[in-house]
């Protein structure tokens, strides 16, 4: 492949810089959206094996994948930003190309996946080559309609009576894009595709933003620096990439990963976080509860021997709640079950504690999505919110600690400073995103620029 280089301009204050360009692209995002829907360039839909909305015929993976390496575009269409402003040969901020590219599933074994790839129309003002920036999305939903590479064509989704969905992935992808920054990102596996998405699933997700970097350069022939950017569910998939980067993509050059609020320790967040659990645990349910029931959909897919177990432990309630918010976005899950106990959904009306540790088949899966038990190559910036009631800070710091003590290169930045708002509406979780993301992108250019990073390992005990 070849290497894009660019010249190397303004050294000005990167610092004031990066703050303006956030908030310029979140007021251009949050402008748009009070106008309404752009235009979407989709192919024609047809149905989904998973029970998803229409899906368009480009979601539809060719039958039998065909051989290749992971990372292989298996084909790929430009498309209209409904977000741009058009020009004679290009739109800004980006032009932007639909992709499929071949990944692996949580087994290892060969799957499609879709994604976006954003060619910056802006110049890159920063040392050496323009770098490519992988984002791992936060938590869309797990109906195909969800995926982010629609988001970008269609701007906001509805469908009635509840289905309405705007990714505000847009957010992250247009600010980086602003900085000249080229971003690639993926759906994830099964999300606008046939297969069920197995929400937060450390390998499948891993294996999904670190194959987009590779679909990424096989379409552009061009290798660049990259970088990982993931907050919440991203923050996740982005901390799994981080350490599977050296033994599953060794041949990326891969400068550093950002990971805000990630689920490290499934188990950890289903106990203890104050969204799922409820604002009176067992009477008054959180805003987030229906996060069961994704999780319980992606275990049952991806180990049907688990529906039985699964089966077991939900009520009739559950099993509706399971059924209906398989083919949601994060919206329409949050309005469906908002305020009910989970134990509203559960045989007996057992705890999540109390299900997981009464089979030890269940336990071993959510086990297995725990980070923090590889060490990454490159360097890492974790951040956590003290008052997040989703992803709970003790879980963050305690993935920090964990990869420090395998001698990985981490700063750990906690924000302390916003307050307990409303426990359990997920507002917490929600406000940490944007200061977390200015001061990711201080850091991202640092390691992009090749200054050394800087690791506070020897104050976390």
């Amino acid at each position: 492949m070849a290497t894009e280089t660019n010249a190397r301009s303004d050294p000005g204050s990167r610092r004031i810089r990066s703050h303006a360009m956030v908030s310029a692209a979140v007021l251009v995002v949050a402008a748009a959206l009070t106008v309404g829907a752009g235009p979407a360039a989709t192919a024609p839909d047809s149905g989904s094996a998973s029970g998803s909305a229409q899906v368009g015929d480009f979601y539809l993976p060719p039958t039998p994948l065909p051989a290749g390496a992971p990372g292989q575009i298996l084909r790929s269409e430009q498309f209209a930003l409904a977000l741009a402003v058009p020009g004679q040969d290009e739109q800004i901020p980006a032009d932007a190309t639909r992709i499929m590219y071949l990944s692996a599933d949580t087994h290892g074994t060969p799957a499609a996946v879709t994604g976006t790839y954003l060619e910056p129309t802006l110049a890159w003002n920063g040392p050496g080559p323009r770098p490519l920036i992988a984002v791992a999305p936060g938590t869309q939903g797990q109906g195909d309609q969800c995926a982010p590479s629609k988001g970008f064509a269609e701007l906001v989704h509805y469908s009635f009576p509840l289905d309405i969905w705007v990714s505000y992935e847009m957010i992250t992808a247009y600010s980086l894009l602003a900085r000249g920054m080229a971003v690639v990102m993926t759906d994830y596996h099964g999300l606008g595709t046939p297969a069920v998405h197995d929400y937060v699933n450390r390998a499948a997700e891993a294996h999904a933003v670190l194959d987009s970097i590779r679909a990424a350069e096989s379409l552009t022939s061009i290798t660049r620096p990259s970088a990982i950017f993931g907050y919440s569910q991203g923050g996740g998939a982005a901390a799994a990439a981080a350490e599977l980067h050296g033994d599953y993509a060794p041949e990326l050059d891969l400068r550093g990963t950002y990971t805000g609020a990630p689920p490290a320790d499934l188990r950890a967040v289903m106990l203890s976080a104050p969204a799922i659990n409820g604002i009176v645990p067992g009477l008054i349910g959180g805003f987030a509860s229906g996060l069961l029931g994704y999780v319980l959909n992606g275990i049952v897919a991806n180990d049907p021997a688990m529906a039985p177990i699964v089966d077991a432990a939900t009520n009739p309630a559950g099993k509706q709640m399971m059924a209906e918010l398989a083919t949601t976005c994060i919206a329409e899950a949050v309005i469906r079950t908002m305020l009910r106990p989970v134990t509203w959904y559960t045989a007996g009306a057992r705890t999540p504690a109390e299900i997981i540790d009464s089979s030890p088949e269940l336990a071993a899966i959510v086990d297995q999505q725990r980070i923090g038990r590889r060490t990454p190559a490159a360097p890492v910036l974790i951040a956590a919110g003290t008052n997040d009631d989703v992803l709970t800070y003790p879980q963050v710091r305690q993935l920090a600690v964990d990869w420090c003590a395998r001698g990985a290169n981490v700063q750990f930045e906690p924000t302390a400073w916003l307050p307990p708002l409303f426990p359990s509406t997920a507002i917490g979780h929600l406000l940490e995103f944007l200061p977390a993301t200015v001061a990711a992108h201080d850091w991202l250019a640092q390691r992009l620029a090749g200054t050394p990073a800087p690791s506070n390992c020897a104050s976390l005990p």
